[in-house]
């Protein structure tokens, strides 16, 4: 057996209902050391710091 709805949903409530599956852009912020832009939270790939500490050398 199969489930059957009681009722046909229409191609808008349907649409409209699939409308918030949207992807969300990346979120960006400046490093506070070099200003290059980066993912918050994360070490800045260009200089190696995170929250104005020398986490990691970059050459």
């Amino acid at each position: 057996m199969s489930i059957c709805p009681k009722n046909r949903s229409s191609k808008a409530r349907r649409n409209s209902r699939r409308a918030n599956w949207k992807m969300a852009s990346v979120n960006l912020v400046k490093c506070s050391k070099c200003g290059e832009l980066m993912m918050p939270h994360r070490v800045c790939k260009k200089c190696g710091s995170y929250n104005k500490k020398e986490i990691i050398t970059v050459e």
